[in-house]
C-alpha cells in the first residue's frame, strides 16, 4: 500500500518511514500541510495518509476537512498524529474527517496495527465499489418494456421508438434480453390441428411451462 507521511519534523518522518517500510509499504513524504494536500490531489494519490496535526501552512485537521469536503472517490484513509491527548482534541480531529487518531510518541506495533486496519478498510471500499460497478453494468443491460406499445391491429407488428415496425419476436428479444421460443396456445392448437389437440389440451388444461429463459410468442 502506498502511504503518505506528512510531518514537518524530519526525525518523525524518518521514523514513520522506517516502520512502514519494514511492514512492506511504499511511502511518500510531505514536509507540510500544503505539500500533503497537493500529493493527495493527484490521480495516483496514496490511499492512506498519516498527517501530523501541527504543520506549517495547512495543519493536519484542515487537510482532513478539505479532503472530506471534495467528496471524491475513492476516499483516502486518514490518520492524525499529534501530541494532543485530550478527549476534546480527539473528537475534533475525528469531526474534521480523520478515520483514526494516533498520539505521540507512538508505538511501532500500534502504528502497524492501525495501518492494517486502514488497509482492510481500503480493501472493503474497493470491493464495494467493484460490486456497485457490476450492478450498474447489469442494470444498463436491462431494457424494460414501458409505457404504451403501439401494435398493428392487422398483423400485430410493433412500432419501436424509431418508428420502425417489427415482428413481436424481434421486439421482445431486443427489449427484454430474453430468447423467444415458438409454441401454440390451446386455442390455436385446437383450431389448426383439431385431430391432434384433443388429447394434448383437454378443456381447462394449462399449457406446460417452457424451459427457463424461453418466452412463448
Amino acid at each position: 500500500m502506498k502511504i503518505l507521511i506528512a510531518d514537518d519534523d524530519v526525525t518523525s518522518r524518518a521514523v514513520l518511514t522506517s516502520v512502514l517500510h519494514k511492514c512492506g509499504h511504499e511511502t511518500v513524504a510531505a514536509h507540510d500541510g500544503q505539500a500533503a494536500w497537493e500529493a493527495l490531489e493527484r490521480p495516483d494519490a496514496p490511499r492512506v495518509a498519516i498527517l501530523d496535526w501541527v504543520m506549517p501552512g495547512l495543519d493536519g485537521a484542515e487537510v482532513c476537512r478539505r479532503l472530506r469536503a471534495r467528496e471524491q472517490e475513492p476516499a483516502p484513509y486518514l490518520i492524525l498524529v499529534t501530541n494532543r491527548r485530550a478527549k476534546a482534541d480527539i473528537a475534533n480531529g475525528l469531526r474534521a474527517g480523520a478515520d483514526d487518531y494516533l498520539a505521540k510518541p507512538f508505538d511501532p506495533l500500534e502504528l502497524s496495527a492501525r495501518i492494517e486496519v486502514g488497509c482492510r478498510m481500503i480493501g472493503l471500499q474497493d470491493r464495494l465499489a467493484s460490486k456497485v460497478r457490476e450492478l450498474q453494468e447489469a442494470l444498463a443491460k436491462i431494457i424494460t418494456l414501458r409505457g404504451i406499445v403501439p401494435v398493428c391491429s392487422s398483423c400485430d407488428k410493433i412500432r419501436d421508438d424509431q418508428g420502425c415496425w417489427t415482428d413481436v419476436q424481434s421486439y421482445v428479444s431486443a427489449h427484454s434480453g430474453s430468447q423467444v421460443a415458438h409454441s401454440l396456445c390451446p386455442e390455436c392448437a385446437t383450431r389448426l390441428y383439431p385431430e391432434f389437440s384433443a388429447g394434448l389440451y383437454p378443456e381447462g388444461a394449462v399449457q406446460p411451462d417452457l424451459p427457463p429463459g424461453k418466452v412463448s410468442a
